[in-house]
């Protein structure tokens, strides 16, 4: 079953140039890359400026999950601690995984 990964950061308003330009030069190339995601995409809510939303798509469900678990996978522990480097506890996220069940 194929899955998605997504990140949402609630990014105020004076940081939001910066935080989109770090995001598409830095961040979501290194996060795909060091996740082995088969996509990577990210956004900004229409509904909601201030929230930033990161998509990881993965080949499997379990992949995704030990990609995300916090407390198990030292990839997002380095993307983790590199997102805190940049921006402090100044960006506060969520994470979520979602199985995909159907794809028209």
């Amino acid at each position: 079953m194929t899955a998605i990964f997504i990140v949402r950061a609630q990014v105020p308003a004076a940081d939001r140039d910066a935080f989109d330009r770090w995001y598409e030069a830095e961040h979501l190339p290194e996060a795909k890359a060091n996740f082995g995601a088969t996509a990577a995409r990210r956004g900004w809510s229409d509904t909601d400026p201030g929230e930033h939303v990161a998509i990881y798509e993965f080949a499997s469900l379990d992949t995704a999950r030990k990609i995300a678990a916090n407390d198990g996978s030292a990839v997002i522990q380095a993307l983790i601690a590199e997102f805190g480097r940049v921006w402090g506890g100044r960006i506060p996220r969520t994470r979520e995984i979602i199985g995909i069940a159907q794809t028209i």
